[in-house]
């Protein structure tokens, strides 16, 4: 059955190092679909109805490209697996949305906020508080920080064992961050919050991705950082971490050479697999592309561009 050679096709990306959460439920929604019309093999015909059915054009490219890998992959074992040929539903790249820095104010009043959630008497308020707050101070993925065990903050930081592309690191935090986390484990200990956990709700496990997004798009719009219009631009939870970034490129601003050597550590420390990666943060401000443009025009006026 398609269900069965997802699964084990699947397996063989995580024995990789790969988490392949997203491409794992996107391949099982189109193995149900197409045995639902009664296929066995990849059928490149059922492939397009499947996503034809998409929600957007980059969602249905995202869709056709996962099962196009997924039907190479079967058809050299098998030739009765049709083999979709590449770019049916176009080659265009979804581009990068472009950051929200949000304001020192800002985020006080974010994790304020959070404070102020229900329900009362509950870990789950001092949960999203100290979630963002991490967030916030050290430019970690929400993905990371979720994953965090309670054995993973030790003496020497946070182990981060749950990167992106399975890739582990050690993280250095700042010794304000140190206590707030310290802090954030008495109150635990205090409610009796239980869980492996480090960040917990009431169920003694870690929020959802999805639920940890929606409490800080809840937050954003009740403070008017975010408009209230449904699927309206505006800062997101993963602008926390870009807000780090630039901020951090910005102390070393009148100082190329030293925001050369911080570009090093920042892209280790944000866990990037390129340097390509961060280098992206310097087009994120105007402070900073005006300081770039500032270097070119001396360059070019002594004769040296």
């Amino acid at each position: 059955m398609l269900s069965d050679d997802v699964t084990r096709y699947v397996a063989l990306y995580r024995r990789l190092g790969r988490s392949f959460a997203e491409q794992s439920r996107t391949l099982h929604l189109y193995a149900r679909f197409a045995e639902a019309q009664g296929d066995s093999h990849v059928r490149i015909a059922r492939i397009h109805d499947w996503c034809a059915t998409a929600s957007s054009p980059n969602r249905a490219r995202t869709c056709y490209d996962a099962v196009r890998r997924l039907g190479a992959f079967l058809n050299a074992e098998d030739p009765r697996h049709e083999l979709p040929p590449a770019g049916a539903f176009g080659r265009g790249k979804r581009p990068r949305p472009a950051p929200h820095l949000l304001e020192p104010g800002q985020i006080r009043d974010i994790l304020r906020a959070a404070l102020d959630l229900g329900p009362n008497g509950s870990i789950s308020p001092y949960t999203f508080h100290y979630l963002y707050g991490l967030l916030a101070t050290t430019g970690m993925r929400i993905s990371e920080a979720l994953a965090l065990q309670a054995g993973d903050f030790g003496p020497d930081g946070l182990t981060i064992r749950h990167g992106k592309f399975g890739k582990s690191r050690l993280l250095p935090i700042h010794a304000s961050t140190r206590a707030a986390l310290a802090e954030y484990t008495v109150i635990r200990r205090g409610m009796r919050a239980s869980g492996d956990d480090f960040f917990v709700l009431r169920s003694g496990r870690a929020p959802s991705k999805v639920r940890a997004h929606a409490v800080f798009v809840e937050i954003a719009r009740n403070l008017g950082i975010r408009p209230q219009a449904p699927r309206s631009p505006g800062p997101r939870l993963h602008d926390l971490r870009h807000s780090f970034a630039v901020r951090s490129l910005e102390a070393c601003l009148h100082d190329r050479e030293a925001v050369a050597h911080h570009m090093a550590g920042l892209s280790t420390y944000l866990g990037h697999a390129s340097m390509a990666h961060t280098y992206w943060y310097l087009e994120a401000t105007p402070v900073l592309m005006h300081s770039i443009a500032a270097a070119g025009e001396q360059l070019f006026a002594e004769g040296r561009a």
